[in-house]
């Protein structure tokens, strides 16, 4: 019998298994060159699949040695013309001719390809995807009830992460390296069962690095020249919680079968969040709404009747497009993570589709400050009305957007009203962040700051030291440790001394050398406005030239009537308290000088160097009296 397998079944690894079953033993097995040009060119790209195939290709001459079978190689080598058109079916045409040329049977996985070949008058034998028990796979070996991931390289020891998430620890698995010929057979065998299992992806495929999904485990293979060396990974979900399983369900369903139908759930990463977003999507649909999922990679655990969709042809804007037409209720997006991503869930959402989006984020105001950073923050409240926060499995938080007209309280000294969008903990209904546009940025600024706490002490110290160690009546700690902050942020904009002045608990005036101020501001205030996102407090920059204004006067003179003359470096001040916020004449003798408004403080400022406070120093060094008179 003479079979001639196309470039799938070399892959999957099916032509070997029927010839070791003995189905084909002793048969001629004819490989197309074809087949041979189409695996090289995917192991020279890097990709898994090419070095399965040619291990494939091993294997079968290595059964041909042992006289099981006959193996041939004929057919044309495909030009580059024919590569470039290969998409097009041109190289599948080539491996057909070398099955019509000898009248062999040709045997093929590929359900197009099996289709023409009959089109074609050909002996075909289709290989559907096996259903039904699997042998175990040989990664098997290194999993037990406890393990979250195992990692598995060459020359390494292989190791597990293990236990729950709270209290994983890394544990190794065996006293001996890897090798990379183990891996090697690992990496095809996994390749073979994706290709077969109807639950078996191949989620992505670039040079060096390979990544499938079978079942519930996600498997990424790297080898060089992506990674240093063969590399298999595999991560599996822990565990599979219902919503009901959560402290705020009953808040949650109000909510999602409501009409508060943007839901965000951040975390860090392995807090648990795509755990939560599957409990939603089974909820979803037990409760009769069309549910759909986006991923890439697909890695939600989700019945059957809700439909996992991936990038389609590479981007999420083109899923979006198909879900819009097929108008589910709901779509869990996982993963949001690139411009297009946040754009995709902001379109969706004003579309009116129901959406739970997953994004990583160590502290909510970090995912907001990213959305903000794509959309404009005045519709946030509409594509986003409830964030849940999730860590270590447990939703520890629930927030709710609304957008507001009214001062900002972050900015005590912005007395402006302006639209404002504010971030509210559901459960004790207090404003906890503030979105709003300043100076042509968007500031997304936190009102609360976590409390310092002093470290604890585990003997009794004595009374002396304790004392010592003691803050001053009246000393902030929490404003010490802002102080700090704000001193590490801007430093790196200046060599010279950051002066920070804590004046409330959301704003710091900061003094820095002058020549410095405009990179610490940034264009259109960009640097301070991250500084300002990132440590939650209000920064006013200013050069050092004025707090050298404030410093230690250099001379101070007593003048009749309780008036005193102040003069520094650069300023003269002439200080009469009891002429607040009035306009006086100043006089020198009987001779007029000049007219002036005292300010709030009981001061008339004047620059050292000008004509008016030289006249006014010379005529008061000459004996005169200094006087004023309002108006």
């Amino acid at each position: 019998m003479k079979i001639v397998p196309d470039t799938s079944v070399v892959i999957d690894g099916r032509i070997t298994s029927l010839i070791k079953t003995g189905e084909y033993k002793g048969a001629t097995i004819i490989i197309p060159e074809a087949v041979i040009a189409e695996l090289e060119a995917q192991a020279n790209q890097g990709r898994e699949i090419g070095f399965s195939g040619l291990t494939e290709l091993q294997e079968l001459f290595r059964m041909s040695v042992d006289g099981i079978i006959e193996l041939q190689f004929s057919g044309e080598r495909p030009s580059l013309d024919q590569v470039k058109l290969s998409s097009g079916g041109e190289i599948d045409a080539l491996i057909r001719n070398v099955a019509i040329v000898y009248g062999a049977r040709f045997i093929t996985s590929d359900l197009v390809q099996a289709e023409v070949a009959k089109a074609k008058g050909l002996d075909v034998v289709y290989l559907r995807p096996q259903i039904g028990d699997f042998s175990p796979l040989s990664i098997d070996q290194f999993f037990d009830e406890e393990t979250i991931a195992i990692t598995l390289k060459e020359r390494a020891l292989p190791v597990a992460k293990v236990g729950g998430l709270r209290d994983t620890r890394l544990v190794t698995l065996r006293d001996t390296p890897m090798s990379e010929y183990e891996l090697r057979s690992m990496a095809q065998e996994l390749l073979e069962r994706a290709k077969r299992d109807p639950d078996g992806f191949i989620e992505l495929e670039k040079r060096g690095i390979t990544v499938v999904q079978i079942g519930s485990l996600r498997i990424s293979i790297a080898r060089r020249p992506f990674a240093d060396g063969m590399e298999i990974t595999v991560v599996r979900p822990l565990v599979d919680l219902s919503l009901d399983d959560y402290d705020m369900a009953p808040e949650i369903r109000q909510r999602i079968l409501g009409n508060r139908r943007g839901v965000l759930i951040a975390g860090p990463p392995g807090a648990g969040k795509t755990t939560l977003a599957q409990g939603l999507a089974t909820f979803l649909a037990d409760h009769d709404f069309i549910v759909k999922t986006m991923e890439a990679p697909r890695d939600l655990q989700v019945p059957d009747h809700i439909t996992q969709y991936m990038a389609l042809e590479g981007s999420m804007a083109n899923t979006a497009e198909a879900l819009l037409l097929v108008r589910p209720d709901y779509v869990i997006f996982d993963e949001i993570r690139k411009n297009e991503d946040f754009n995709v869930y902001a379109d969706m959402r004003l579309a009116g589709m129901g959406m739970v989006g997953v994004v990583h984020a160590m502290e909510v105001h970090d995912c907001l400050q990213r959305f903000c950073d794509r959309v404009d923050y005045s519709i946030l409240p509409q594509i986003i009305n409830t964030v849940i926060f999730v860590v270590q499995g447990a939703i520890t938080k629930m927030y709710d957007l609304e957008l507001t007209i009214k001062a900002p309280e972050g900015m005590p000294g912005e007395t402006h009203v302006r639209p404002v969008i504010v971030v509210r903990d559901h459960a004790r209904q207090e404003t906890e962040i503030e979105i709003f546009r300043y100076e042509g940025e968007t500031l997304v600024m936190p009102l609360t700051r976590v409390a310092v706490e002093p470290p604890a002490v585990l003997e009794p110290a004595p009374v002396v030291a304790a004392a010592a160690a003691a803050p001053e009546p009246g000393e902030n700690v929490a404003w010490k440790v802002a102080e700090k902050e704000v001193q590490r942020e801007i430093g790196r904009y200046t060599s010279g001394p950051v002066d920070v002045r804590i004046i409330s608990d959301n704003k710091a005036v900061v003094y820095i050398e002058d020549k410095d101020v405009p990179a610490a501001i940034g264009k259109g205030g960009k640097n301070v406005s991250a500084i300002v996102n990132k440590l939650g407090i209000g920064i006013d920059i200013r050069p050092h030239s004025e707090l050298e204004a404030k410093k230690p006067v250099e001379e101070e003179m007593q003048l009749a009537g309780g008036i005193r003359i102040r003069i520094d470096k650069k300023q003269l001040t002439i200080i009469s308290p009891e002429n607040k916020g009035k306009i006086v004449d100043v006089f020198a003798g009987k001779e007029y000088l000049f007219t002036a408004t005292v300010n709030e403080e009981g001061d008339i400022l004047l620059a050292k160097n000008s004509t008016i406070a030289q006249e006014m120093i010379k005529r008061y060094n000459e004996g005169e009296t200094i006087r004023l008179r309002p108006v």
